[in-house]
């Protein structure tokens, strides 16, 4: 059973960077391809950006693109979203997600294709 826990939200204006981590245990990290997710109130859990196993391949929401880096480094079995640029629209819980059925690819965008969820981390942009 492979475990995820998101770190890092927090309160920041507009125009901020914050760094996001989602740390694994359970299961062989390299073997997990990983995905962020946001979900606002009142509105449907939606992909922000995905990472293959090695993290040569990324992924990225139309939304977020240019503004936003997955990376993870696969000594420490943590994956990262740099945010950066943040918009008031930004705001809401940010959800990791792992699976371990397909590792190599990049394009797991639907919340039905992971399998493991972190509980959240919360990031709040003031204007």
């Amino acid at each position: 059973q492979v475990h995820v826990v998101e770190s890092g939200g927090g309160l920041v204006q507009a125009g901020g960077s914050l760094r996001l981590s989602c740390t694994a245990s359970g299961g062989n990290f390299r073997n997990l391809a990983m995905g962020w997710f946001r979900q606002a109130p009142g509105k449907e859990r939606e992909f922000v950006a995905a990472i293959n196993w090695s993290g040569a391949l990324t992924n990225y929401a139309d939304s977020v693109k240019g503004r936003f880096t997955i990376s993870r480094d696969n000594t420490k079995n943590t994956m990262y979203l740099q945010m950066t640029g943040l918009i008031v629209e930004d705001t809401a819980v940010y959800h990791c997600a792992a699976e371990s059925w397909n590792p190599t690819t990049a394009r797991l965008t639907s919340p039905t294709d992971y399998h493991y969820w972190g509980q959240g981390t919360q990031v709040t942009v003031s204007s």
